[in-house]
C-alpha cells in the first residue's frame, strides 16, 4: 500500500511537472481531479480541482473547447485540434492570444465504461507566430518580385518599338519572352522598320548579359540601326554605323545582330548575320529550311559584314530569333534547332491550334508556348516573324446621304480594319476620323457619299471620303457638334486635308498604324472581339444614380443620349454620373451631348461626372477633346 501509494504521488509529481497542458477531469459534470502547473498558469487559476470544467474554463466559453470535452464525454471518440486560436483576459482589459494543439480523450475504467476525460497539449503559440511572420515575410518578398517583374517588363515594353508596321505584303509579328527569373531587363530587342525603297527590314538583335547596362545598350543599338534603316542606308553601311558605335559603348561590346531586307513585291531578302544565329524559312507547302549563315561577326569585334541573298514565295514566312530559343536546359543546340523547326512548321500550317489566328501570329505565340512550357531558359527569346501575304482589296463603299448610313459605315470599316488585326487604338482612331468625316458629308451633301480605304506599301491607312455638297465652314459653338467633327479627327490621325470644289468636297486622311508584338505573359498583343451595335442602349443603375451607356453615340443616337440623360437628371436637377465604359463609339455628335448636358447641371449647381474605365474607346475621345481626368471621372461643376 505504501509503494502503491508513492507510485501514485511519483506520478502526479511527474505529470504536475510536465511541460505540456493536462487536464483530469471525472463524472458527467466532468469535476476537475487533476490539473498540473503549465494549465493553471495558462489559465492563471489555483483553484480548480473539484470544480467542472465548464467553470473552471469559463474564460474559454464560447471557443468550442469546453464543448469538446463534453462532446468527448457524451460519445467516447477522442478529439484532435491542431493550432487552436485562443484568446484569454489579460490585464488591464487586455487580451492575451496563444495557440494550443491537443487532444482530449476519454477516460475508462478497467471495465471500459468512460468515468471522465482527459486533455493533453502543447502550447504551440511561438510556433504559429513564427510561421505567420515566415509566410508574411514571403508575401512580402514576392510583392516586390512581382513589382519588380511588373517594372521590368514595363521597361522591356517602352525599350521595344511601339509597334510593328502593319503592311500590304508582309504580315510581321514578333514576340518577346523575358529570362525564366523574370526580374532583370534584358538585351534581346526586335524591330520592322519600313524604308523609302518599298523593302521593310526585319532585325533580331542581342547584347550579352542582362540587367540595366545590357537594356540601356540594347536601345541605343537599336535606336542608331533603326534610324539608319529607315533612311534607306544600305545594309552594309547600316551595320557599320552600329558597329562604330558598339565600339565606343563598353557594354554592346560583341552584340549579335540579324538584319534581313524583305521586298514586299518580289520576295527578294538581303540579309546579314552578325554572330547571329540564320533566319528560318517556312515554306506555304510547311517544308523548312535555314539560311546560309553570312559569315559576319559580333558587334566590336571585326567590323565584316558580308550579306546573302535568297527569296520568299507567295505564302512563306520568314522567321528570325535570339539564341536563347535554342538553349534550354536538357536541349543541345543541335537538338534545338531541329526542333524549332518541326514545332514552327507544325504551328505555322495550323497543325496544333487551328488556322483563325495569323501564321505569324501563331508562330510567336503558340510556338513559344510549346516550346518553352517544359524546359527552363535563363536568357530572353525573341521570334520575329514576316510572311509574304496576298495584298488586302480596298475598301469601296457608296454610302446614302442618310444618317442610318453611319452603322452600315462602322460595320465595313470595322471588318475591314479586323482583317488586317491592327491595334485597338488605331482602330479607334481610324473608325471615329472616318466616321467624322462621313457624317460631316451628310450634313452639307443630299446625294451619296463615296469612301474608299487602302492600306500603303509603307503602313499607312489612306482614306478618302468624297460628296457632291458645297463645303460649309464649322460652327464651333453649335449646340449639335458641328464644327467638332473635323477637329476631333484631326487629333485622331496623322493627317487630314479638305479640298472643297465646285462639284463637290473631297477629305483625305493617312495615318500610320502598327501591330502591337507580344510580351507574353502580360496580355500585350491581344487585339478583343469587336461587334458593332445598332442601337444606342441605356441602363439605369438606382444606387447612386449611375447611368450607364452602352453601344455607339453617333449623330443618329446624340439625340437619344441628349434626351435620356436630361430625362434621368430631372433637366440637370438631379445629380448624375454617367458611366460611358460600354460606350463602343464617341462621335462628336456625342461629344456635344456631354457638354450640353454638362451645362445643365452648371446652371442648376447639380455635379455631374462622367466615368470611362482606362483604355476604352470613350476614355480615349475624352482625352482627346478635354473632357477627362485623373482617375477617369470628370466633375461636371
Amino acid at each position: 500500500m505504501i509503494v502503491a501509494t508513492m507510485v501514485e504521488d511519483s506520478v502526479l509529481s511527474a505529470v504536475e511537472q510536465a511541460p505540456y497542458f493536462f487536464v483530469a477531469c471525472e463524472g458527467p459534470d466532468l469535476h476537475v481531479v487533476v490539473m498540473n502547473a503549465v494549465t493553471r498558469a495558462m489559465l492563471r487559476t489555483t483553484s480548480a480541482l473539484g470544480r467542472p470544467a465548464r467553470e473552471v474554463l469559463a474564460e474559454l466559453d464560447g471557443q468550442q473547447i469546453i464543448d469538446v470535452y463534453y462532446q468527448v464525454y457524451r460519445t467516447g471518440e477522442p478529439v484532435t485540434g491542431q493550432e487552436w486560436r485562443f484568446l484569454l483576459p489579460g490585464p488591464e482589459g487586455s487580451v492575451r492570444e496563444f495557440y494550443a494543439t491537443f487532444t482530449i480523450t476519454p477516460w475508462r475504467t478497467v471495465d471500459g465504461d468512460i468515468c471522465g476525460v482527459i486533455g493533453t497539449g502543447s502550447d504551440v503559440t511561438e510556433l504559429v507566430h513564427a510561421r505567420i511572420a515566415a509566410q508574411q515575410q514571403a508575401a512580402r518578398l514576392e510583392q516586390r518580385i512581382e513589382r519588380t517583374r511588373e517594372l521590368v517588363t514595363a521597361l522591356q515594353e517602352e525599350l521595344l518599338p511601339r509597334g510593328l508596321p502593319v503592311l500590304p505584303g508582309l504580315h510581321v509579328a514578333a514576340s518577346y519572352v523575358l529570362a525564366g527569373d523574370g526580374v532583370a531587363v534584358g538585351g534581346d530587342w526586335f524591330d520592322a522598320v519600313t524604308r523609302p525603297d518599298g523593302t521593310v527590314a526585319l532585325v533580331v538583335g542581342d547584347v550579352v548579359g542582362h540587367g540595366v547596362a545590357a537594356s540601356g545598350a540594347m536601345g541605343q543599338l537599336r535606336a542608331v540601326l533603326q534610324e539608319r534603316l529607315a533612311d534607306g542606308t544600305d545594309l552594309v553601311a547600316a551595320l557599320g554605323a552600329v558597329d562604330r558605335f558598339a565600339r565606343r559603348l563598353p557594354a554592346a561590346h560583341a552584340a549579335t545582330v540579324c538584319v534581313a531586307l524583305v521586298d514586299q513585291r518580289d520576295g527578294a531578302i538581303t540579309y546579314c548575320t552578325a554572330g547571329h544565329p540564320p533566319p528560318l524559312v517556312i515554306s506555304a507547302g510547311g517544308e523548312t529550311r535555314y539560311l546560309t549563315v553570312t559569315g559576319g561577326s559580333p558587334l566590336a569585334t571585326s567590323g565584316a559584314f558580308p550579306f546573302a541573298a535568297d527569296r520568299l514565295e507567295p505564302g512563306d514566312m520568314l522567321l528570325l530569333y535570339s539564341d536563347g530559343v535554342l538553349e534550354r536546359h536538357g536541349r543541345d543546340v543541335t537538338t534545338s534547332t531541329v526542333e524549332l523547326a518541326r514545332v514552327v512548321a507544325d504551328v505555322a500550317g495550323g497543325r496544333t491550334f487551328g488556322p483563325r489566328v495569323p501564321a505569324a501570329e501563331r508562330v510567336c505565340s503558340q510556338a513559344l508556348e510549346m516550346l518553352l512550357r517544359a524546359a527552363e531558359h535563363d536568357d530572353d527569346v525573341t521570334l520575329l516573324a514576316a510572311q509574304r501575304v496576298e495584298a488586302p482589296l480596298p475598301l469601296v463603299l457608296s454610302l446614302r446621304g442618310e444618317r442610318s448610313s453611319l452603322a452600315e459605315l462602322r460595320a465595313a470599316l470595322q471588318d475591314w480594319l479586323d482583317g488586317l488585326t491592327i491595334d485597338e487604338p488605331d482602330t479607334v482612331a481610324l473608325q471615329h476620323a472616318v466616321g467624322e468625316l462621313v457624317a460631316n458629308a451628310i450634313e452639307h451633301s443630299s446625294g451619296p457619299v463615296a469612301v474608299r480605304v487602302t492600306l500603303s506599301a509603307d503602313g499607312h491607312i489612306e482614306a478618302t471620303v468624297t460628296d457632291g455638297g458645297r463645303w460649309l465652314e464649322p460652327e464651333p459653338t453649335s449646340s449639335r457638334g458641328h464644327g467638332r467633327g473635323l477637329a476631333l479627327a484631326t487629333q485622331l490621325i496623322d493627317s487630314l486635308r479638305v479640298d472643297p470644289g465646285e462639284g463637290g468636297t473631297t477629305a483625305h486622311i493617312r495615318h500610320q498604324v502598327y501591330r502591337r508584338g507580344q510580351m507574353l505573359g502580360t496580355g500585350a498583343g491581344a487585339h478583343p472581339a469587336h461587334g458593332p451595335q445598332s442601337r444606342l442602349l441605356l441602363i439605369l443603375d438606382s444606387p447612386g444614380n449611375v447611368i450607364r451607356v452602352d453601344g455607339p453615340v453617333d449623330a443618329v443616337t446624340a439625340e437619344q443620349l441628349r434626351r435620356e440623360l436630361l430625362y434621368r437628371s430631372r433637366g440637370g436637377t438631379r445629380a448624375a454620373i454617367v458611366d460611358l465604359t460600354g460606350v463602343t463609339h464617341l462621335a462628336s455628335a456625342g461629344v456635344a451631348v456631354l457638354h450640353y448636358v454638362a451645362g445643365r447641371h452648371r446652371q442648376q449647381g447639380t455635379s455631374y461626372d462622367l466615368y470611362a474605365a482606362p483604355g476604352t474607346v470613350a476614355q480615349q475621345i475624352l482625352s482627346l477633346v478635354g473632357l477627362a481626368a485623373p482617375g477617369n471621372v470628370i466633375p461636371g461643376r
